[in-house]
């Protein structure tokens, strides 16, 4: 189902802008992406961290207005915005919670009705185009978000609803899972840095824009190759969903080997993305909970890791 056409309404994320002249220069000192790539045709993904680098959020920001708008898990928009809030004191910029001026909506297979919205957006990812207000941005190959103001949404839904089926938040997640896109979620804040959620693969972390808050961590392990534990795709056959933050175990080690990162019904089974050592992991003797709990199969990942190329950025 997560590789028909349907849409779904986004209900699991929430909208954190940051508003005003020093938006751009204040939020270059404390995130992962760099700002300057931003434009009117293009988003990105990236991270806000801790000094020692570990995520308190992860998202997808992009430029709106007098400001940028970032899309993370509800649930860490008010942590989030307390913690920016410290930083933000001598910059002309306002953080506020936008969730309640925007619906958005995730499309797969739906380029046509996004067109019928004059909305003709690129097959590259993290690509954006604007029409009379609405936002669609690429997420992945044949995946959209598409954002509308509050006052529009009823009326795009119901245009969306004429040419598609709406489906469930889990086929979205699904499709996710598959992009190899980890995700913070509540209880995995400040567990991972940006490259144990591959986030460095998929364009969320510059190494050419300077300093900001954790870089120095995140830089050195990019640059000294001692990163230990990534994310990996898996699947393994239970019916009831894993939470963000379940541990993972291998007989061959005395303790966790990683955690969940995201999970999704996938028909018959379950497919998830975690955070492993890669040692273990590669082994492929990876089990959910215990030791004895149920095993889990790797999957491929649509992209590589590739360090030279990633320090590029």
């Amino acid at each position: 189902m997560a590789d028909s056409a349907f849409f779904c309404t986004l209900s699991h994320e929430g909208v954190l802008a940051v508003r005003g002249a020093d938006a751009g220069k204040f939020l270059q000192g404390q995130l992962t992406c760099n700002i300057n790539y931003l434009s009117d045709s293009r988003a990105s993904l990236g991270a806000r961290c801790t000094q020692k680098g570990r995520m308190q959020s992860s998202f997808r920001i992009l430029l709106e207005g007098d400001g940028v708008v970032l899309a993370m898990a509800s649930e860490l928009l008010e942590p989030q915005l307390a913690d920016l809030k410290k930083y933000a004191v001598f910059s002309k910029s306002k953080l506020t919670d936008e969730s309640a001026s925007w619906v958005r909506f995730g499309l797969e297979q739906a380029d046509n009705a996004l067109a019928s919205l004059g909305l003709d957006l690129p097959a590259e990812t993290d690509s954006v185009v604007r029409s009379e207000g609405l936002i669609a941005i690429r997420v992945s190959p044949d995946r959209a978000e598409l954002w509308a103001p509050v006052d529009q949404a009823d009326a795009i839904k119901a245009e969306l609803a004429a040419t598609l089926p709406e489906g469930e938040l889990n086929q979205w997640l699904l499709g996710q899972i598959r992009a190899g896109i980890g995700q913070v979620m509540p209880s995995t804040r400040e567990l991972f840095i940006p490259q144990m959620l591959n986030l460095q693969a998929v364009g969320g972390v510059s190494f050419k824009k300077g300093c900001y808050t954790g870089q120095e961590i995140v830089a050195r392990m990019q640059y000294l190759g001692k990163l230990k534990r990534r994310l990996y795709r898996l699947s393994l056959d239970v019916a009831e969903l894993p939470e963000p933050g379940t541990q993972l175990f291998a007989p061959s080690h005395n303790s966790a080997i990683g955690e969940v990162v995201l999970a999704a019904s996938a028909g018959q089974n379950i497919e998830l993305l975690a955070v492993l050592q890669a040692e273990a992991a590669e082994a492929g003797d990876v089990h959910l909970g215990a030791l004895e709990g149920p095993a889990l199969r790797l999957l491929d990942l649509p992209y590589e890791l590739d360090r030279d190329r990633e320090i590029q950025r």
